[in-house]
């Protein structure tokens, strides 16, 4: 884990597939550097577990179920946040999917929307919501999860990376909007992490461990706590002038 040096405490951290993978690592970072933790996700006993976990080893993280595709669900998770700390201060939009490669001339209407409704609609009406009451305190930080494939196209995931496109859009036109309000938005793009989609990816002979490696100037796969890094340092004092910029976290990839 990079050494974190941050003090959130007093402020609460909002994070959307926050029970596994990147959004885990970025749950743990935030509550060790102090902060008041929302796990959101569709998997109740998972965000459970991990909340549990934490509040026993003496950090503060709730657990909230939410399907980030349903509007009503999204805004009820912010409600229980704000209601449970008293503010919402950042937010990590991370909840998203990745269906199996298909040729784009047989793409079926259920896999786009489907994909579409998780990867671009759920980070909309996060957004939505957090910068309610974002708005209303006058501060706060927002980090959307775009991804390598925000940055470049990919052979046989079209809507996918349509989608992290998308999310770069939305991240720049809010944040040219709500930087009067105290509020600022940015985006990471990781490259390929060690998380649990991509295990089932490598499992199901989507991906090659080996020659994901090979294709970076790094020589590896990342790790799901770097990935958290980048998201705390976006959200920290110490990004105060960054706002609008896709943060690359990819070994190099979108380099070459």
């Amino acid at each position: 884990m990079p050494e974190l040096t941050y003090d959130f405490t007093g402020k609460t951290a909002f994070v959307t597939g926050g029970s596994a993978g990147m959004g885990e690592a970025t749950v743990r970072a935030f509550a060790e550097a102090g902060a008041n933790v929302a796990i959101v996700d569709r998997d109740a006993d998972s965000a459970n577990a991990l909340a549990e976990e934490l509040t026993l080893g003496g950090l503060k993280a709730i657990a909230i179920a939410c399907d980030v595709t349903d509007e009503d669900q999204v805004a009820s998770a912010v409600r229980t946040t704000v209601e449970a700390f008293g503010s919402l201060d950042m937010a990590f939009n991370n909840a998203g999917i990745m269906l199996p490669p298909v040729d784009s001339a047989d793409e079926t209407e259920e896999a786009f929307d489907k994909i579409v409704a998780v990867n671009l609609k759920g980070v909309w009406a996060s957004m939505k919501h957090e910068l309610k009451q974002m708005r209303h305190q006058g501060s706060g930080a927002i980090v959307n999860c775009s991804s390598l494939g925000g940055l470049v196209g990919g052979n046989g995931r079209t809507t996918y990376h349509a989608t992290k496109h998308g999310v770069l859009g939305q991240t720049k036109s809010v944040a040219l909007q709500y930087g009067k309000h105290g509020v600022r938005v940015n985006a990471v793009c990781p490259g390929t992490i060690e998380t649990p989609m991509v295990a089932r990816m490598a499992a199901g002979g989507e991906l090659d461990r080996d020659a994901a490696a090979a294709g970076v100037p790094l020589g590896r796969l990342g790790r799901p706590d770097e990935i958290a890094a980048a998201v705390l340092w976006l959200c920290s004092d110490a990004a105060s002038y960054v706002t609008g910029a896709a943060l690359p976290v990819d070994a190099g990839h979108t380099a070459q």
